[in-house]
C-alpha cells in the first residue's frame, strides 16, 4: 500500500440524502466524519455542486439552497474545479457511457485522483468497470 490515505468522490445524489436526511444519510455522514479525522479525502465536483444547488432551490426555494450551500462550505470536503481537462473526461464517458453529464464528472474525478464514488444513484452500474462505485445502502 502506498500510504495514500483513501479517497471518497460524492455525487449530487449522496449530497442530496446528506443535506435532506433521507436514505443513505448516515453512510455519507459516517465518511465525511472519516474525513474531519484526517482519515480519508472526500472531493465533489463544482458540476455536482452546482446540481445540489439547483435541485435544492427548484424543490424548496433559493432561501434553502443558499443554506445548502452554506452548509456544503463547513463540511470537510474539497470542490474540485471544472477543468478544461475535467471537461474533456466528462465529455467522454458521458458519450461512452449511459449516464448523466453531471455524474459523468463525478467518474472523471473519482477516475483522476484513484477514488471510488459514493452514491445512491442507480446509473452509476454502467460505469462500474471504469470506477469503484460504492453504494449508499453497502455498509462500510
Amino acid at each position: 500500500m502506498s500510504g495514500r490515505k483513501p479517497a471518497c468522490v460524492l455525487d449530487s445524489f449522496a449530497l442530496l440524502a446528506y443535506l435532506g436526511g433521507k436514505a443513505g444519510m448516515e453512510r455519507v455522514r459516517m465518511v465525511l466524519e472519516e474525513a474531519a479525522r484526517g482519515r480519508t479525502r472526500v472531493m465533489l465536483s463544482v458540476i455536482n455542486l452546482g446540481e445540489v444547488l439547483y435541485i435544492t432551490e427548484r424543490e424548496v426555494g433559493l432561501v434553502q439552497a443558499q443554506a445548502a450551500l452554506a452548509a456544503v462550505e463547513q463540511l470537510p470536503i474539497e470542490i474540485l474545479p471544472a477543468t478544461r481537462e475535467a471537461v474533456l473526461a466528462a465529455a467522454h464517458i458521458k458519450a461512452n457511457h449511459g449516464i448523466a453529464y453531471a455524474d459523468a464528472f463525478a467518474v472523471a474525478a473519482a477516475i483522476e485522483s484513484g477514488a471510488k464514488v459514493l452514491t445512491g444513484d442507480p446509473e452509476f452500474r454502467y460505469v462500474e468497470k471504469l470506477v469503484s462505485v460504492q453504494r449508499l445502502e453497502q455498509t462500510a
